[in-house]
């Protein structure tokens, strides 16, 4: 017997996933903790495609989560080539550290 869960719980986990994902962009001052949080936000809206996909009965839904974590990947894989850059740079990893970089 399978069971289903509620729609609306879903979308709540989702939401509290996202708000814990940007909480952590807009508090944390490491860098790779940020990228961490972002990649927690996209999976929270992954979380919420599907969630409406199923709803709707519409694999729209579906294929956005693909795209997404196609885009993640890369965004991940750059985002940490910049990192250890700006590591072997500053020998930091903190978001104020960026700020040197301006001048």
């Amino acid at each position: 017997m399978r069971t289903q869960i509620n729609p609306q719980v879903i979308l709540v986990f989702a939401a509290i996933i996202f708000f814990i994902g940007l909480m952590g962009v807009l508090v944390r001052k490491n860098i790779i903790i940020v990228l961490m949080c972002v990649e927690l936000m996209l999976n929270a809206v992954n979380l919420t495609f599907i969630s409406f996909s199923r709803i709707l009965n519409h694999l729209g839904g579906q294929v956005s989560v693909f795209f997404i974590i196609t885009v993640a990947a890369a965004e991940s894989a750059v985002g940490l080539g910049l990192v250890i850059a700006l590591f072997r740079t500053l020998r930091s990893v903190d978001t104020d550290s960026i700020e040197l970089l301006k001048g």
